[in-house]
């Protein structure tokens, strides 16, 4: 049996190549995840994708539907491209990809707490 090979093939190191998926451009990985812009109410907004794994611990309430995002969910981060920290909101992928469709007013249940 033949040793496994774990370095892609092709020799030289691979931090020494040039990848266009790379960097804090448009669609680019950085150490938090996939990280791009998207145009949303007229402004550019940064959007980036949580693994359940990393929001482990936390709650966050989806502005989208609402609706809690429970502990290790996935799910993504979006903010104005020029806010700062407190502007961040975390969305349900399916709420941020409805968002364009939805109504200015968010329908709450009876018994839905308001936070």
């Amino acid at each position: 049996m033949s040793p496994r090979h774990n370095r892609p093939r092709g020799g030289g190191n691979p931090s020494d190549r040039s990848d266009p998926g790379s960097g804090t451009g448009s669609g680019g990985l950085d150490r938090f995840g996939l990280e791009q812009t998207e145009e949303y109410q007229g402004e550019e907004w940064r959007v980036r994708h949580v693994a359940g794994a990393s929001a482990a611990g936390k709650r966050y309430r989806c502005p989208g539907c609402d609706q809690e995002i429970p502990s290790g969910t996935p799910h993504l981060v979006a903010w104005p491209e020029y806010g700062g920290v407190d502007d961040r909101r975390h969305w349900h992928k399916a709420c941020w990809n409805a968002k364009d469709r939805r109504t200015s007013r968010v329908q709450r249940s009876r018994n839905a707490p308001r936070h």
